[in-house]
């Protein structure tokens, strides 16, 4: 089962500030929409509490250390590899967020989804780092201007082969392949 992260992220990788995004793109939420129907969405507990409910048509999955924390709606694993048992049936799992998670998941990801928000925005989480050599380019749609606020942003994927096993990523981020 591919493994993939989508993100909304600025020049700077912010992603978010106080709990939520710190823009507003109405193509970037469709667009969510229509990647992720029907697959599981793999989240922490934050981003699972900024949504404030499960979404329509797809099976959300949050992530905590909280042994006994209950997400109405949702499903709760302790850790990245509870809930990619949890997933194993998709074709596709998503991994939707928050930082900590995607910091989990970038070693065991073979898809990335980006929206890039052409803005240095001001925000307290960043995407984490990541070597963009391990990456190959797949799908650029160019740069578009929102409709409703006139922000210009592109619609990103971007790939690469992994050569991921649990023991590459037991205490460090792990290795990916190169292409």
């Amino acid at each position: 089962m591919p493994l993939s992260i989508i993100v909304a992220m600025s020049e700077n990788n912010v992603i978010g500030c106080g709990g939520e995004l710190p823009w507003h793109i109405s193509e970037d939420l469709q667009r969510f929409k229509k990647l992720t129907m029907g697959h599981y969405l793999v989240m922490g507990r934050k981003t699972w509490d900024s949504i404030g409910r499960p979404l329509p048509g797809r099976t959300s999955i949050v992530i905590t250390r909280d042994a006994g924390y209950m997400a109405k709606g949702a499903l709760v694993a302790e850790d990245l590899d509870d809930a990619l048992e949890l997933s194993q049936e998709d074709k596709e799992v998503f991994v939707v967020g928050g930082a900590q998670i995607y910091a989990l998941a970038l070693p065991r990801a073979s898809r990335l989804y980006m929206t890039r928000v052409h803005i240095v925005a001001e925000g307290d989480t960043y995407f984490p780092e990541l070597n963009w050599g391990d990456w190959s380019l797949v799908q650029d749609k160019g740069v578009v201007t929102t409709s409703d606020q006139g922000l210009e942003y592109s619609f990103l994927v971007y790939e690469r082969e992994l050569t991921w096993s649990p023991e590459a990523s037991e205490g460090s981020r792990g290795a990916p392949g190169a292409r």
